[in-house]
């Protein structure tokens, strides 16, 4: 048996925005987690996952990013000395939430595939393949979670320009939480787009600007151990965003309760209207707190992250 890894991911600062050209932070989020096992077997290509168990020639079209990159790999390879087989996905990384769960797919199934082939797989060739996948899920991607599940350091990111290394040197824990409900991503893309270059674009195009600002000072305060100021940055991040309509009622509540709790700043992470929200506490023992009262109101699931981790 073959195994490819891949991790969840952070968007700390640029959702959206960074689609647009704008700056954007992630951090990979090793707290959760994915394999893809790789089997030959005799005759047919099979997929064993918790959406769909079968042929991989009849996988539903929830799974066309998939069957698409498992096709695309063969390609790549000589399909001449293909040998089928089966393709197993385990993972923790939740689904639709905003933390790089199809990437990570993604990412472990092309690194298995190559890795049960022999063929070695350089960085920018896993990288195209699943941006490939990923247009298919998300309609116009950024390549931020394509990056960031095949990595192990922090970015600073700007699509097609900058692509940096973030040294971290800030004090602080990550909490993330999980509203339970299903983010929407593709669906709050394209409302973004209608926003900036409808009727009300005057409006709505320099909440983008401000958003890449508020990533761009981001920088700096992770760079200068300045805590306090960067929960301020995810606070006002998370105010545009709402504004932008891809926040809900479950986010915004977190968010609340998080700073009510004494947390340093919160707000949403990901495509937004579901999935997740992320807050910066000063230490240990508050994101402890706000982690209880998170739980208290309906998130199902939590994660705690130091981020002297990053340095």
């Amino acid at each position: 048996m073959i195994t490819g890894e891949a991790h969840g991911k952070i968007i700390l600062l640029g959702e959206h925005s960074v689609v647009y050209g704008e700056p954007s932070i992630a951090i990979p989020f090793p707290a959760t987690n994915l394999q893809v096992h790789l089997s030959a077997t005799e005759k047919e290509y099979l997929i064993h996952c918790d959406f769909y168990q079968g042929l991989v020639a009849e996988m539903p079209e929830l799974l066309d990013s998939l069957q698409t990159l498992i096709h695309l790999c063969l390609q790549e390879l000589d399909p001449r000395h293909a040998v089928p087989f089966r393709l197993e996905i385990q993972s923790s990384i939740p689904a639709e939430r905003g933390m790089g769960s199809s990437a990570a797919v993604s990412v472990a199934t092309v690194r298995s595939i190559y890795k049960f082939f022999g063929q070695e797989l350089k960085k920018r060739q896993l990288l195209v393949l699943v941006e490939a996948a990923e247009k298919i899920t998300h309609g116009n991607p950024s390549g931020l979670d394509a990056l960031m599940t095949s990595s192990h350091v922090p970015y600073y990111f700007i699509k097609n320009k900058t692509c940096t290394p973030l040294p971290i040197n800030c004090s602080g824990t990550l909490i993330v939480a999980d509203t339970g409900i299903t983010g929407q991503t593709r669906a709050a893309v394209k409302s973004v787009a209608q926003k900036i270059s409808g009727k009300d674009q005057t409006t709505y195009q320099p909440m983008i600007k401000e958003l890449g600002l508020l990533a761009a000072n981001g920088k700096n305060f992770l760079l200068s151990n300045q805590p306090k100021q960067l929960g301020n940055t995810l606070t006002k991040a998370h105010t545009i965003l709402r504004k932008l309509g891809v926040s809900n009622d479950s986010l915004d509540d977190f968010v609340t309760t998080s700073l009510q709790n004494g947390a340093l700043g919160a707000k949403l992470t990901g495509g937004g209207r579901g999935g997740c929200m992320i807050a910066l506490a000063k230490d240990l023992s508050t994101a402890e707190t706000i982690t209880q009262a998170l739980k208290e109101k309906g998130a199902i699931k939590t994660w705690t992250y130091e981020m002297s981790e990053y340095n």
